[in-house]
């Protein structure tokens, strides 16, 4: 089950948030091979962020997921979850940072980072 949990400086009041949900969850699903109904999609507007010394908009978000993530999955996530941030939001790529992790890296399987 994947989980993307995204948080910004940018205050959500009057914003489509479900159009971010939509695509947002469309999107992880598409990526990493999973199924819609088991992404999860968390989304947290004006959190206390400062990035490069300053409070202009900006994004930190983390990816969780049992299985399914690799360097080139790991590359359109972020590609894509950034694009996603930047047309709904107006967060520049330069002030997005996404941390993935697979739960199952370390386990005995062939998924590597």
């Amino acid at each position: 089950m994947p989980c993307l949990d995204i948080s910004t400086n940018v205050s959500l009041d009057g914003v489509d948030t479900d159009s971010i949900f939509s695509e947002a969850t469309k999107a992880v699903a598409s990526i990493i091979g999973k199924p819609e109904n088991f992404v999860m999609v968390l989304l947290k507007g004006s959190v206390a962020i400062s990035f490069g010394g300053n409070k202009e908009p900006a994004a930190f978000a983390e990816i969780v997921s049992m299985g399914g993530i690799n360097s080139q999955v790991k590359k359109q996530l972020i590609f894509t979850i950034g694009t996603i941030l930047q047309d709904k939001l107006s967060i520049s790529r330069s002030r997005f940072f996404l941390k993935v992790y697979d739960t199952t890296v370390g386990r005995n399987n062939n998924s590597k980072l």
